[in-house]
C-alpha cells in the first residue's frame, strides 16, 4: 500500500467514515481539491499507467526522436554560425591585406614608370630615399 493510501485510510479513521483499502474518500478530506489529489497521483506514479504508455508508445517514440532531431538540428546550426563568423572576420582580414599590397603594387609601378621616363627624357633627376626635411622656425 503506497502512502497517498495509507494516509487517506488514516484521515478517514479520523473523520470515522469507514474506507475500503485501495479506495479513496474524498468526502473524508473536504479541504484537498481534485488538482491536489491528481497531482499527489502524479507524484507517486500513479496517474499514468503501464496501459497508457502501451497505448500511446508510438506518439511517445515519434515525439522524443522529434526532440533529439531538434535539440541535434540547433547544434548544427550554432556550430555552422559560429563557422561563418570566424570566416567573415578571416576574409575581412584578407581584403584589407589585398588592398595594402595593391597599394604598394601600384606605388612601385608608378616609381618605375617615372624613373622610366626620366631616363627616356634624360632629366638627371634621382629618387630621393628620404622624405623632406621640414623647417621649423621659431619666431619669438
Amino acid at each position: 500500500m503506497s502512502k497517498s493510501k495509507k494516509s487517506i485510510i488514516a484521515k478517514a479513521k479520523k473523520a470515522n467514515k469507514p474506507v475500503k483499502d485501495g479506495q479513496r474518500n474524498t468526502n473524508a478530506i473536504p479541504h484537498v481539491s481534485a488538482i491536489a489529489t491528481w497531482f499527489n497521483d502524479l507524484r507517486y506514479g500513479q496517474s499514468l499507467s503501464v496501459e497508457f504508455f502501451t497505448r500511446h508508445a508510438w506518439l511517445l517514440i515519434i515525439f522524443i526522436i522529434t526532440m533529439l532531431a531538434l535539440i541535434g538540428l540547433r547544434y548544427k546550426t550554432k556550430s555552422k554560425m559560429a563557422e561563418i563568423k570566424t570566416l567573415t572576420i578571416e576574409l575581412d582580414r584578407a581584403e584589407s591585406t589585398k588592398l595594402q599590397e595593391k597599394s604598394r603594387y601600384m606605388s612601385l609601378i608608378r616609381e618605375t614608370e617615372m624613373k622610366r621616363l626620366v631616363d627616356k627624357r634624360h632629366l638627371s633627376l634621382d629618387f630621393q630615399e628620404q622624405p623632406p626635411y621640414e623647417l621649423v622656425v621659431d619666431r619669438e
